[in-house]
């Protein structure tokens, strides 16, 4: 570890350091022989700095800094500090304040309310997922492979019962138990929520102060490497959530850093996020695009991350996001667009997927953004999916409908198909959606209990033969009661009684229904994949249409009933005279259904129906879904 060179400046004004995480914060080495710690902290606008520790009692002038021009980088090698030992850098600003910072590039934090860094070294870390990181690197095409996420939020998923503390438990003891239960169910990813160290458990990790930090809530970083390295040798993909939008004001973190406005933008009408009390990072600043760009690297390169999902993108693409006028400030030709956040998110998604092939990165956008998925040259985002909120919000609105009133709003559920070759869409019901007085998903259905249930397995079949990739937050697969707390873990106990099993048990099929059929994922903005067998029939409330695969074979077709009445010769228009074999029936017993006798497989006749040459008759029950493959 040689000090900070000068062609580690130049490449750190050019916001090309792409590995700065290696060269700044704090890494273990030796000099002249002797064992130590090499600190190293960008603060342009410091008066002085020094780094203070457990090594040296906290004192605030026992090791100052060297500062090297032009970058205003400090740097310092200490004789006898050691990994494990805690550390602040403390600056003293041009005006005479003094600042006690956590380091902005550490990789391991204290535990919370402790607010130092802790020396580490994250080289040691050793990994055996050889087979899933070949494997990654050789996807020629993400779009095209099956996409089924787990959102977990890691302290609340599972806790050990009675124990003092919270009960969290380790990375290393969530792999174990996480990896066994996604790969039961068939879930394909987990994504984790809340990994970059924060301060406050009421945030989930969204107010984030360690970006090189994995949250020491839960164990070491080699612990958590071991939980990326369990999930790879499972065979599950690792996503994390991700927050270049902005960050607290905590005054150990990234708020005025150097007593200036050092990653933030200095006019508080661009700097500052009103709704949220955070800051917005500089993004024509290459140092800090530079910062942001060596996270996402870390977690993707060092870390062996699959995916990054990317917070609140749409509040970075709009100046005047969440603010009244006289709040923002317009850009140089006089619109809302942040021009640097855009050019930030081309060069950032077309760096990380150049350099990683196999690897996806994921935008949170709200709004109606053109392209957000769509390649640079065609001014596009190129990022490799989005979360389709839209589809969210109208599934939502008719899934809450008395079912009497559904008739009206029929329009609801086949909307997205009209813009879905737009965009490489993930459909999303997230944690956003079972907090804060949102009600759980079971919650959200009309009718009681009985009525709960179907109504949320018709909507989660309707959600999964659906085109798009699929997320859903924990506790919904099996109709968790409450609203979701980051304070309790989820209700497990639920599981005792039949009608959560059998929502687990369909919602599993379901999940195992779509992994193995390409027909469901190969092509999911393509319009030779997919096809309305009956988009219109509202006064029934039914929905059908067929997933086609690109061989022609293992086709499926399915039937979505959204209302408590019984179709009993409901005829289906299909497009051969061929076998049509049932291979899921939302009535079977072990889904709580009424278990009645039905044939598994249904001959086509030459009767016109649905603008198809041929048809079957079905008798649909109340709420019911029925999977066929052709």
């Amino acid at each position: 570890m040689e000090h900070f060179s000068e062609l580690d400046m130049y490449y750190l004004g050019q916001g090309t350091h792409y590995d700065i995480y290696k060269k700044l914060g704090a890494h273990p080495t030796k000099r002249r022989g002797k064992k130590g710690v090499y600190f190293a902290v960008w603060a342009p606008n410091a008066e002085k700095v020094s780094v203070i520790g457990t090594f040296n009692d906290w004192k605030e002038d026992a090791n100052e800094m060297t500062r090297l021009e032009p970058m205003g980088v400090y740097e310092l090698f200490v004789a006898g500090a050691a990994e494990g030992d805690l550390y602040k850098f403390y600056i003293e600003t041009p005006d005479g304040r003094k600042l006690y910072k956590a380091d902005p590039y550490a990789n391991y934090a204290e535990l919370r309310p402790g607010t130092a860094s802790r020396v580490t070294d994250i080289d040691k870390i050793e990994w055996s997922d050889t087979k899933w990181m070949e494997k990654r690197k050789a996807c020629k095409d993400v779009h095209s492979q099956p996409m089924a996420i787990y959102e977990v939020h890691p302290g609340s998923w599972m806790r050990h019962p009675g124990r003092e503390d919270e009960g969290f438990y380790t990375y290393r003891e969530l792999a174990h138990k996480l990896a066994e239960y996604v790969k039961e169910m068939g879930y394909t990813h987990v994504e984790m929520m809340g990994i970059s160290e924060y301060p406050f458990d009421g945030s989930w990790g969204y107010q984030v102060t360690g970006y090189y930090a994995p949250t020491s809530r839960y164990g070491t970083p080699e612990d958590f490497a071991y939980f990326v390295n369990y999930m790879h040798k499972n065979n599950i993909g690792v996503i994390l959530d991700w927050v270049p939008a902005h960050f607290p004001r905590d005054a150990h973190g990234l708020a005025e850093f150097d007593g200036s406005c050092l990653y933030e933008y200095a006019d508080p009408r661009k700097g500052e996020h009103p709704d949220w009390g955070t800051k917005i990072f500089d993004y024509g600043k290459t140092e800090v695009k530079n910062f942001l760009i060596g996270s996402a690297l870390m977690w993707i390169e060092h870390y062996h991350i699959d995916g990054l999902r990317v917070d609140a993108v749409a509040s970075m693409l709009y100046l005047d996001y969440g603010k009244q006028d006289g709040q923002w400030v317009a850009n140089e030709f006089g619109g809302n667009k942040n021009l640097e956040a855009i050019e930030f998110f081309k060069h950032i998604n077309t760096l990380i997927l150049g350099r990683n092939p196999g690897v996806v990165m994921i935008a949170e956008e709200s709004t109606a953004w053109p392209r957000v998925t769509g390649g640079v040259e065609d001014e596009g985002l190129n990022f490799s999916f989005k979360w389709n909120m839209g589809w969210m919000h109208d599934f939502l609105d008719y899934m809450k409908l008395d079912p009497y009133f559904r008739k009206d709003n029929h329009n609801r559920m086949t909307f997205a198909m009209s813009y879905n070759s737009s965009e490489h869409y993930i459909l999303v019901l997230s944690h956003d959606e079972v907090v804060h007085l949102k009600c759980s998903m079971i919650n959200k259905m009309p009718g009681e209990g009985k009525d709960k249930f179907a109504n949320l397995k018709a909507g989660y079949g309707f959600m999964i033969g659906h085109p798009g990739k699929k997320l859903l937050f924990m506790g919904q697969e099996f109709g968790q009661l409450r609203e979701w707390s980051e304070e309790r873990e989820l209700d497990w106990f639920l599981l005792q009684e039949p009608q959560h099993q059998q929502l687990q048990t369909y919602f599993k099929d379901l999940l195992h229904i779509y992994r193995k059929y390409p027909a469901m994922y190969e092509a999911d903005t393509d319009w030779s994949n997919f096809e309305w067998i009956n988009a219109d029939d509202n006064t029934r409330s039914v929905f059908s249409f067929m997933r086609k695969s690109a061989s022609g074979k293992k086709n499926l077709l399915f039937i979505c009933n959204f209302t408590p009445v019984a179709w009993e010769d409901y005829r289906i228009g299909v497009p051969t005279k061929k076998q049509y074999k049932l291979i899921l029936n939302s009535d079977d017993k072990k889904y709580g259904g009424e278990g009645v006798e039905r044939p598994l497989s249904y001959k086509a006749e030459k009767k016109e129906c649905d603008n198809q040459p041929y048809s079957f008759a079905y008798s649909l029950p109340p709420y019911g879904v029925a999977v066929f493959q052709f």
